[in-house]
């Protein structure tokens, strides 16, 4: 059932994205904002109790959902996970994002592709060549398919109906609002106060990474290049800096420049002109934007090992 739930809701996001998402995750960041606001005064265990309060009452409600339509019928249970699948991966947006930088960098509008990612990751995109916007839609996408598609699955298949697929996005959305200062960043007090506040649903996030992200790299290495892969990530990803992501960023990005044959990381334009200086990873040549489309393959083939791997998983629990 659950296999049946993960590929319905893929073609069903594949044939139209949810177009509500966008204000769901709006509203929810609402809801967190609201929280800090009130409970914001800088401690640790403020925090503790806002990444409660803030996690805690979606998840029961998604459980007493899916129990009571369960308990009604199973096919009222299936439909609620699709449901929630439909509304919470974002695989097409992902590919669409992709699609319209490469048609743009391949007829020469820099432009619009600068245009493009900055709708797709935020920030200013001025200064980019494109190179860098190659490289940026690359590091965007894998981190994008991660989140909402990998992990989302992971916790979707550990955790009962779709409770691990909420519980996930809500640690996600909250740990990228109450996240710690990147560099560059003015610490004023109210920044300096998140560090404390928002330390509690970033090690959530961690803890929650931890095993899925080593899944979906391991994935990577093994519809991809497979040597490099597993070198970049033994050798470069633990040099990430957590102002950039971290360790889950890291592993992610340098099995996935080794795994496409491309490098990824390095220096970032600043706000004001000086670089801001990140690791490289990966190997080979700089990323272009005919990297792109490979790219997407290269999640694409990894997603089709996960269904397999649910498919035998499925297989094994009804022969026991």
């Amino acid at each position: 059932m659950s296999l049946l739930a993960i590929v319905v809701a893929l073609a069903l996001e594949q044939w139209r994205a949810f177009e509500w998402r966008t204000a769901v995750e709006r509203a929810y960041v609402t809801y967190a904002r609201a929280i800090e606001q009130r409970l914001n005064g800088g401690t640790l265990g403020q925090g503790l109790l806002a990444t409660a309060l803030a996690v805690v009452p979606p998840v029961a409600i998604t459980a007493f959902v899916w129990w009571l339509a369960h308990r009604v019928h199973p096919a009222l249970g299936l439909a609620i996970n699709i449901a929630v699948l439909y509304l919470l991966m974002g695989f097409r947006h992902f590919s669409h994002a992709v699609s319209t930088i490469v048609a743009a960098l391949a007829g020469g509008d820099i432009v619009s592709a600068r245009r493009a990612l900055s709708q797709w990751r935020g920030g200013s995109t001025v200064e980019l060549t494109s190179q860098d916007v190659a490289r940026l839609a690359i590091e965007r996408g894998i981190t994008d398919a991660y989140r909402q598609v990998f992990a989302v699955l992971f916790w979707f298949m550990v955790l009962p109906g779709p409770v691990g697929a909420v519980l996930y996005r809500a640690a996600a959305l909250l740990a990228a609002q109450w996240k710690a200062a990147k560099p560059g960043d003015d610490l004023t007090v109210v920044t300096r106060s998140l560090l404390v506040f928002g330390r509690p649903a970033r090690q959530l996030l961690w803890l929650l990474d931890w095993i899925p992200v080593r899944l979906t790299a391991l994935s990577f290495a093994v519809v991809g290049d497979f040597e490099d892969a597993i070198y970049c990530w033994r050798t470069q990803a633990p040099s990430w800096p957590q102002a950039y992501g971290g360790e889950a960023r890291g592993i992610l990005l340098a099995t996935g420049g080794g795994a496409l044959g491309v490098q990824l990381g390095g220096p970032l334009p600043g706000i004001d002109g000086e670089p801001q200086p990140r690791p490289q990873v990966g190997v080979g040549e700089g990323a272009e934007a005919d990297v792109l489309p490979s790219a997407v393959g290269l999640v694409w083939r990894a997603l089709v090992l996960w269904l397999v791997l649910v498919l035998l998983l499925s297989l094994a629990n009804w022969a026991a």
